[in-house]
């Protein structure tokens, strides 16, 4: 039997980790909120960084973030970000750690003002992912639908949400479908109540 074919990451041919993530939960529709906005704020964290780096440390990330319970990072103090960049497990900044707690307060504000996250961010391509058509090297880095979600996250107190990050994020949690069209994922890939 051949082996699948899978998208062309950099790094990914071989590493168990990389592989694992791509096949089950990169570009799978994500609907909960909280899951959504864990997954932004990692993204956040990959800024200037591989995936994989993030990936590697994503068990440390949910350690250090309390499970990245918005209500509780939403509350952390001074000794908690001196915590935080004390944990070798996690990327250490202190930018993108005053991110995620803002972030936290931002997706707490949302969510006091009646607006559900994963209805935000779904809204955005009609509750369901846009299916792409794309070959090796035909996929952006960002998109102006990613624009349009930055400013609008951005306008909702997010950081370290530029379009860059906003796309990367769109396509792991299944807001948009961009496996390979060679990739064995890319007719998997089915929104909820497909």
């Amino acid at each position: 039997m051949p082996p699948l074919q899978r998208c062309t990451w950099r790094g990914m041919a071989g590493d168990a980790l990389y592989e694992a993530y791509h096949d089950t939960e990169w570009g799978v529709p994500e609907y909960d909120s909280r899951a959504l906005w864990e997954k932004l704020v990692l993204d956040g964290f990959q800024a200037g960084l591989s995936w994989i780096t993030i990936l590697r440390k994503r068990d440390a990330f949910r350690a250090a973030f309390d499970g990245f319970d918005p209500e509780k990072v939403a509350a952390y103090t001074d000794a908690d970000r001196a915590r935080l960049m004390a944990d070798p497990g996690i990327v250490r900044s202190n930018a993108k750690i005053d991110a995620a707690i803002g972030s936290a307060r931002a997706y707490l504000a949302m969510r006091e003002a009646g607006e559900d996250f994963s209805e935000f961010c779904w809204g955005f391509v009609g509750g369901k992912p846009l299916q792409n058509r794309w070959d090796a090297g035909e996929v952006p880095a960002q998109t102006p639908l990613a624009v349009e979600v930055s400013k609008a996250l951005k306008a909702r107190g997010f950081k370290f949400v530029g379009p860059v990050i906003v796309y990367a994020w769109m396509q792991a949690t299944g807001l948009v479908n961009d496996h390979l069209t060679c990739c064995f994922r890319h007719d998997q890939v089915k929104p909820k109540d497909a």
